[in-house]
């Protein structure tokens, strides 16, 4: 019997991108974990539909630890224009709700000093996304 992580990993791989979507949500909880984090980097600029870049975002951002943000700190490192417009409507499906800019605004703060300049990078975007959903 296969675990979830399993399963999930599995089905970040599917030529549906449905079930793409699904392996983000499933992984998000997991990204501490190598494979998955190595997974979700791929969802996340994910070249054939940008609804798996933006739900991943989304889960990897209510998941809210630093290694979920972090991730996603990498893939908007890495993304072109249209991706990085992708990865913050995630980020800010995740941000709107209630509670969600504290949380990133701490995580971005400690992936500041991350050693990875790119992580440090996307964290600054980031950042400023959150900081422009308080009006």
């Amino acid at each position: 019997m296969m675990s979830g992580l399993e399963a999930a990993l599995v089905e970040a791989s599917s030529p549906s991108w449905s079930q793409r979507v699904r392996a983000g949500r499933d992984l998000a909880s997991f990204a501490d974990v190598p494979e998955a984090a190595e997974a979700l980097v791929r969802l996340l600029l994910d070249v054939e539909d940008t609804a798996v870049t933006r739900q991943t975002a989304e889960a990897l951002v209510r998941v809210g630890t630093v290694a979920a943000i972090r991730l996603v700190a990498l893939a908007v490192a890495e993304a072109d224009d249209n991706r990085a417009d992708w990865l913050q409507t995630g980020v800010y499906d995740a941000i709107l709700g209630p509670d969600g800019v504290p949380y990133v605004a701490a995580a971005c703060g400690k992936l500041a000093r991350d050693p990875d300049e790119a992580v440090r990078c996307g964290a600054a975007a980031i950042s400023a996304w959150a900081d422009n959903t308080r009006c």
